[in-house]
């Protein structure tokens, strides 16, 4: 494989992290989740950063995790749904390596993370409108930095973990 970082992008429950690890198995490289990274980092859960600090702490945060993983050996990269908000983080992603963003509808991810206690933007009795609201406000920001697109909806992990493959083997990266 040519080096680079493949990062997968996407609203939450799109199966980032499942099929993170499902490519780097086949291609032998690392898997690194940014949103693990960060809770080993502070010690601490996403929620629990979200309700002491606030979202613009866990942000910064974010932009330092993804920046020390860009600086470092390829790898493909489980990025948080939130990534994508922050244009440091935009011009890291397209800088950084192969950006593959894999869509869901709001209403499939929000049945495939059932309990949003800890999804702190998804938590509350609006859950659902709040999931249809971020994920409409992201979609575009999520397609300005993908190098490939890749419906979720209604498929295995193991099939969309392959169709990765397949997009950066047509890319000349495998």
């Amino acid at each position: 494989m040519s080096p680079t970082h493949v990062f997968l992008v996407g609203f939450m429950g799109a199966g980032k992290s499942t099929v993170a690890a499902l490519v780097a198995e086949r291609t032998g490289l690392p898997c690194v989740d940014l949103d693990q990274l960060i809770e080993q980092t502070a010690g601490t859960t996403i929620a629990e950063i979200f309700s002491a600090s606030g979202e613009d702490a866990f942000r910064a945060m974010e932009t330092e995790a993804l920046a020390r993983i860009s600086a470092g050996p390829p790898a493909i990269v489980a990025c948080g749904g939130g990534v994508v908000v922050r244009p440091e983080n935009r011009r890291l992603l397209r800088e950084g390596g192969f950006v593959v963003y894999l869509q869901v509808s709001a209403g499939e991810a929000l049945a495939r993370v059932g309990d949003t206690g800890t999804r702190p933007l998804l938590s509350g009795p609006a859950g659902a409108t709040a999931a249809t609201a971020l994920l409409s406000a992201r979609e575009g920001l999520y397609t300005s930095v993908s190098d490939v697109v890749i419906d979720t909806c209604g498929r295995s992990a193991e099939i969309i973990a392959e169709e990765v493959v397949q997009s950066l083997k047509g890319a000349g990266l495998l």
